[in-house]
């Protein structure tokens, strides 16, 4: 649907659950919270204007690749949607073509296995089955995939949600946290609170983060968010252990109205 408030601007929705945003005469302008946080850390991850090679597990109408090829021009860069009928719809209408981009059709923990280990700066996990992230995306298995997917200093960047009392969330930093020596998890306030459901992000690295240069972005937000790392994190985490392929699950359906729009 087009944007009525904002010439260019166009919101995917599926199954009444607002899954992008894009500006096509300003790829750079980033309207939901989570794909700020996102594009906060790709800001972060190396020197400004500096290509980055990025894997992006759920493609949507490609706000993240968009945003990277407009302000890291020369960026390699592949999406792995797994809907390819949306893929054709976001290319008939919201055209993406000369950025640097490609589009892959397919399952993405598929895909991600059969790339050449090694070859990427960032890999972001954002896939969602309605309003759940798939049971076979949430496992340390998969998560050991992503990482051998990097380049060393890389960053790994999980998308997820959830709500009181935070057990997915906890379950999905611990699981991060057993592959990644540098691990960090971001989100609203009120979200780590358990005062309301919603999108946490989870990054991980075999190197030390910027988490200082991010965590002040992340506080300038119209809506800021917390960075929760060290021992706050490892007090999120309590006693939850790292997900296997054999105990995983989809992440906990969304309260009724959490995500949908008006």
């Amino acid at each position: 649907m087009p944007d009525l408030d904002r010439e260019g601007g166009w919101l995917l929705t599926l199954d009444d659950t607002p899954q992008s945003y894009v500006d096509l005469s300003d790829p750079a302008h980033l309207e939901f919270e989570y794909t700020r946080r996102l594009g906060h850390l790709a800001d972060v991850l190396a020197p400004e204007g500096e290509p980055l090679d990025a894997l992006h597990l759920g493609g949507g109408a490609l706000t993240l690749p968009r945003y990277l090829a407009t302000t890291r021009p020369g960026s390699h860069q592949l999406a792995v949607e797994a809907d390819g009928p949306l893929v054709e719809l976001v290319a008939e209408v919201l055209p993406w073509t000369g950025q640097g981009i490609e589009v892959a059709v397919g399952d993405a923990r598929e895909r991600l296995a059969q790339l050449a280990p090694g070859s990427w700066d960032l890999v972001v996990a954002d896939v969602f089955q309605g309003s759940r992230t798939p049971a076979h995306l949430t496992s340390v298995e998969f998560v050991r995939l992503a990482a051998g997917a990097l380049r060393p200093g890389g960053a790994y960047a999980a998308n997820l949600a959830d709500g009181a009392p935070l057990a997915f969330a906890a379950a999905q930093a611990a699981t991060v946290r057993a592959v990644f020596p540098h691990t960090c998890l971001v989100a609203e306030p009120s979200v780590l609170r358990g005062r309301r459901f919603g999108n946490l992000l989870l990054i991980g690295s075999d190197q030390p983060l910027p988490v200082d240069a991010l965590a002040r972005r992340l506080a300038a937000d119209p809506f800021p968010a917390r960075l929760v790392d060290g021992p706050d994190l490892r007090r999120l985490v309590g006693t939850a252990t790292p997900v296997t392929d054999a105990e995983a699950r989809p992440s906990p359906p969304p309260p009724k109205g959490a995500f949908s729009i008006e």
